[in-house]
């Protein structure tokens, strides 16, 4: 991916001042080569304009195929195809996401972008659907730290079940919080999984799918993880109970815990409230952010635009 300059707010603002110059741009960085058919894929397309005396509009950017005579535009087969959001909103929507370390929320570009925020709602889970990685082909490989959390809400004495409450035992948090497993590469990428429930089986089977069985995994001492050694090369892990949190060998879940602190402080300072329904979305997001940390905002902003294709979520999705 070619490198772009480090652009400010301001910046991007300015550079697309008009839907014009935000369609040029998307034309440009989508077919670098020149318009291709997203129906057919034939690159024998023509421009559509309007005849000087004619009466009927012509949508700016349109082309059509000269094969299957399928008309389009360059949002066609991507997350912004029906979409009546400018462009250029879209693109400063993206930059805001992706150069915001916690997160930013729909409220707020609702207001920054002066749109409902029903549509601004709408338009930032596409975005995290652009985000998202969907192939995950290839398995990752080397020092694999692997944790898991609980996010959502705090837990009132109210919600407490009676027996809890009689023993005076802290109540289980899977049963009021959501459960989510990440694996972070050592200098690599972080994948994250939203589960119903946190056992050895479903965490050997996650790893299974995603992670090179000659890898060395490092995790904390809870039980879930005690037999992971059958089936990869290393198994190590620290007691986090005994305030042990790293040791000779760089043994350590540290990775892994800055990872569950910005998405945690991305959540409670940021969104507030995350449903069940919807928490997969948010986790890519904040694994995208994550991954693309050593790019700057230009460069993380394209990468996502470039994720825009072959998506389309659409709002009863």
């Amino acid at each position: 991916m070619r490198k772009i300059e480090a652009l400010t707010l301001i910046q991007i603002m300015e550079r697309f001042s008009d839907e014009a110059t935000a369609r040029n741009y998307l034309e440009k960085l989508r077919w670098p080569n020149g318009a291709a058919c997203p129906k057919c894929g034939c690159a024998e397309i023509y421009k559509l304009t309007p005849k000087p005396d004619s009466k009927r509009p012509c949508r700016k950017g349109l082309y059509a195929c000269k094969y299957c005579r399928k008309q389009f535009t360059v949002t066609v087969g991507t997350i912004m195809e029906d979409s009546h959001i400018p462009l250029n909103k879209w693109l400063v929507g993206i930059f805001l996401m992706c150069s915001s370390k916690k997160g930013i929320s729909a409220h707020q570009l609702h207001r920054m972008l002066k749109m409902t925020y029903r549509s601004a709602w709408f338009m930032c889970h596409r975005i995290r659907y652009a985000m998202s990685d969907q192939s995950m082909r290839e398995k990752m490989f080397g020092v694999i730290e692997v944790d898991e959390t609980y996010v959502g809400g705090k837990v009132r004495k109210g919600s407490y079940l009676r027996e809890e409450e009689a023993t005076g035992k802290r109540p289980a948090w899977s049963k009021y919080k959501m459960p989510v497993v990440t694996l972070v590469q050592r200098d690599g990428k972080a994948r994250s999984f939203h589960m119903k429930r946190v056992t050895e089986n479903n965490i050997r089977e996650i790893l299974k799918q995603h992670v090179d069985e000659n890898s060395a995994i490092v995790t904390d001492e809870a039980k879930v993880y005690e037999k992971l050694s059958e089936d990869f090369a290393s198994h190590e892990s620290v007691n986090h109970g005994a305030g042990e949190y790293s040791r000779r060998g760089n043994v350590t879940t540290n990775t892994v815990e800055g990872y569950f602190s910005l998405l945690k402080r991305g959540i409670i300072g940021s969104f507030h409230h995350v449903s069940e329904k919807h928490l997969h979305r948010y986790l890519s997001e904040f694994d995208f952010r994550y991954n693309a940390r050593k790019l700057n905002d230009g460069s993380r902003t394209e990468l996502a635009v470039l994720g825009i294709e072959g998506k389309r979520l659409k709002y009863r999705d």
